[in-house]
């Protein structure tokens, strides 16, 4: 499946050169050609059939502590030129001279993806979303609405730099998801359930579509039965993957380089203390094929990489682009990530996941007398100075006598970063992976989370219950 590169080796050099003749220490083209394609089936209309492509350069010129960057949609080797020369504009008077820059060989990449989304017509995806809509319908009958998105993606970059560096990536996307809107005497409630891999439309020769509408819209009609939250501090028994989310965002971003070179990270200089349960291992992998985060190289073209953040509960790294790592004198560890040609790179998690234990997650409910389950948690936001976090629970229920009971009401859990790591006191043999989406300045990428079935023996939930 591979195809012709997006600039020519020669090209490359030639923009390369130009780009430094006014002195730099480096210089970089990141090229991008993006094709995507979506629909969306809401109160079974089609509301959006949607199809797109974005091809471009971005350029980036590294002086001292300074960088210039500009992107242009104009491949040729003019358009690039004049946007290396934009980029250079920042660098230092004086120096002048050539600079060569010679490039490794081009070694072709191929989509890692079976059947290409682009190949599959329109109508078959819109069956996709017809069955879900059906088998939504179908669970309950206080199913009110529903709507089933559908999307993919297939993402070409190259990545050269003045260093040697040549490399590229062929990235395919594919995802469908479910939300259900449930009436009842408790008002309207809502239940999501989607998937997300990245890979081709062979995803839908394994994935049960209706077993995803079946559970967002269950997610939905449990609600409707649901009681008030309890408020206060309580133990929380997360399920297998369902609160990855939490420690992405409560811990991951805190470990992310940048953060810690404006000393902005709870986690700073912590690197060889215990700062977690000695049950926590965390991990960030871009390797983990298949999962939303992975890729073949990160968008400076540095291999994807299995990277051990918190080994046995010990800080152990954090993650690193290329500017960070430079300052350091250490090697990048993969994780510069950009939203699209137009924006420059920064440290971003990838797959980031805690290893499984080795415990029942049935016993761990069991030996729980209180507490609350929960099933399924949302989005929230978090201060990586503090650690301070705060995340709704999409799907909970109450810990009664070591049973999991009556659903509960959406609620907020708060809490620390830190201080959770430290109370998570039972590790399951179970793990499952969410795919999600991660904002950060303004760009957002693709990435995955996970974890096994534990117990963090308190967290405050943010309930109504008197």
């Amino acid at each position: 499946m591979s195809q012709d590169p997006l600039i020519d080796t020669p090209v490359l050099e030639r923009v390369l050169g130009a780009a430094l003749a006014k002195g730099g220490d480096m210089a970089e083209v990141f090229a991008e050609d993006r094709q995507t394609s979506g629909a969306v089936l809401d109160d079974r209309r089609i509301e959006e059939l949607s199809s797109g492509r974005e091809r471009g350069a971005g350029i980036r010129v590294v002086v001292g502590e300074t960088t210039g960057f500009a992107h242009t949609a104009d491949l040729s080797e003019s358009g690039l030129l004049a946007a290396a020369e934009a980029a250079s504009a920042v660098a230092r008077e004086g120096g002048g001279g050539v600079r060569t820059v010679a490039l490794d060989a081009r070694r072709p990449v191929d989509a890692r993806a079976r059947i290409l989304p682009s190949s599959v017509a329109k109508a078959t995806k819109l069956e996709l979303l017809s069955r879900a809509d059906d088998t939504a319908r179908s669970t309950g009958d206080a199913i009110s609405q529903v709507q089933a998105g559908y999307g993919d993606s297939r993402r070409r970059i190259l990545i050269a730099n003045s260093e040697g560096l040549l490399a590229e990536d062929d990235q395919v996307r594919t995802r469908l998801s479910v939300v259900c809107v449930a009436s009842g005497d408790a008002g309207m409630q809502t239940g999501h359930e989607s998937v997300a891999r990245t890979e081709g439309y062979e995803i839908f020769e394994r994935v049960d579509v209706d077993e995803v509408a079946r559970v967002a819209a269950n997610r939905a009609l449990s609600k409707l039965l649901a009681r008030p939250a309890p408020s206060g501090e309580v133990p929380v028994v997360l399920a297998g993957g369902s609160g990855g989310i939490l420690f992405h965002e409560a811990c991951g971003h805190g470990l992310e380089a940048d953060h810690i070179v404006k000393d902005a990270s709870v986690y700073v200089g912590q690197v060889g203390e215990q700062v977690a349960s000695p049950l926590v291992t965390l991990v960030d992998d871009g390797t983990v094929t298949g999962e939303w985060g992975n890729f073949t190289v990160d968008d400076e073209g540095r291999p994807a990489a299995r990277n051990v953040l918190i080994d046995k509960g010990v800080l152990t790294d954090y993650m690193w682009d290329w500017l960070r790592s430079r300052k350091e004198g250490r090697a990048s560890s993969g994780n510069g990530r950009r939203q699209s040609y137009q924006h420059l790179p920064m440290v971003r998690m990838t797959n980031t996941f805690l290893l499984a234990g080795e415990e029942d997650p049935d016993e761990i409910v069991a030996q729980t007398p209180n507490g609350v389950y929960v099933a399924k948690l949302g989005g929230g936001q978090v201060n990586t100075a503090t650690g301070d976090f705060v995340f709704g629970t999409m799907e909970a229920y109450l810990i009664e006598n070591g049973r999991i009971t009556e659903p509960l009401r959406d609620a907020n859990l708060i809490g620390n970063g830190p201080e959770v790591l430290r109370r998570i006191d039972a590790l399951a043999h179970d793990f499952d992976m969410t795919p999600g989406t991660c904002g950060k300045d303004g760009q957002s990428v693709p990435v995955g989370c996970g974890q096994p079935t534990l117990r963090i023996t308190g967290v405050t939930i943010g309930g109504t219950a008197a």
